[in-house]
């Protein structure tokens, strides 16, 4: 179990409570950490720390209140100060819903920082963190250990599940959009909008997919193959596997942008009182289908499509 110093900040001249405090941070090493103890909120050394030192901290509430408040400072890594959101979540899919709460696209935009994020939407990086660390403390569930995962297996995996789950639904998805858009368009203009979206999205989605399974995954499968079995390097007409990548890549984030301006123009599938039932269950299909497509997007941008570059590198 770790031990960490613990700086009692009440017995010390007020004064002097914040350089003792910063003191303590600056020795630390990268990994590092301290607890400090207070009587109040120590919230705006926080403010103060961040200000001086920058996005180089960990700020994890062990205990708030309402007598005694324990934090727990950290000195980021440096992988730590330069891991993006969709690594993160790599690590653990549970923290997804963190930055879902707060507005973060974790998937189509998983490659930004927190602070790179933060700074553009006016978010405050220390909430983020301190919600992320609450996860931390949460008892595991069973989500499935994709990082582990055969590539040429995950590869089947996607097309299986969200790819099918496309194929399945977007046609009757788009049926209904463009519906409601008719029925409720005159006073609800924002559907016509959602229909002209969702139908682009199914389009881009299907051509996508095609390239994906035809061009991209049997060469991901093939690198496993060998990666597994040992042989050849396997060559490809595009070049690197990062050129295909860099391509799909792209195409999330257009389809992830389009389902990000949906959820705003609908004020987050809020139903209005004259909402009919086709109405109320194509805001619930097209909330599960961004779901859907959330987890889909980042088990390829996150997970397959590294890892692969990796192998490749490995394998040369």
């Amino acid at each position: 179990m770790e031990v960490l110093d613990i700086l009692d900040v009440t017995v010390i001249e007020p004064r002097f409570k914040h350089p003792a405090i910063f003191d303590k941070f600056d020795s630390l090493l990268a990994g590092e950490a301290f607890i400090i103890h207070n009587d109040h909120d120590p919230k705006p050394l926080y403010y103060q720390l961040l200000a001086e030192r920058g996005q180089v901290f960990i700020w994890d509430y062990l205990e708030s209140g309402p007598e005694a408040w324990q934090v727990k400072i950290a000195k980021k890594t440096e992988a730590e100060n330069t891991e993006t959101i969709g690594e993160i979540v790599a690590k653990d899919y549970r923290k997804a819903q963190v930055f879902k709460n707060m507005g973060i696209d974790f998937c189509c935009g998983g490659k930004k920082t927190i602070a790179e994020v933060c700074e553009k939407k006016g978010i405050d990086p220390g909430e983020v963190e301190r919600q992320l660390a609450a996860v931390k403390g949460e008892e595991s569930n069973s989500e499935t250990d994709f990082q582990n995962w055969d590539l040429g297996f995950l590869s089947d995996y996607i097309i299986n599940t969200h790819h099918r789950y496309v194929r399945e639904n977007t046609a009757f998805i788009l049926e209904l959009a463009q519906k409601v858009a008719r029925v409720h368009g005159e006073h609800h203009p924002e559907l016509i909008k959602v229909a002209e979206l969702f139908s682009r999205i199914g389009n881009d989605l299907t051509l996508h997919m095609v390239k994906e399974e035809k061009i991209l995954f049997p060469f991901i499968k093939e690198l496993a193959q060998v990666y597994n079995s040992g042989g050849m390097l396997p060559s490809a007409n595009f070049g690197k596997i990062s050129v295909p990548i860099q391509v799909m890549d792209s195409e999330h984030e257009q389809v992830g942008g389009d389902f990000e301006t949906i959820r705003g123009i609908t004020s987050n599938y809020h139903l209005p009182a004259d909402a009919c039932s086709s109405y109320t269950i194509l805001f619930k299909k097209l909330e599960e289908y961004e779901n859907d497509l959330h987890r889909h997007v980042h088990l390829e941008s996150n997970i397959l499509f590294p890892k692969s570059i990796s192998l490749e590198k490995e394998l040369s």
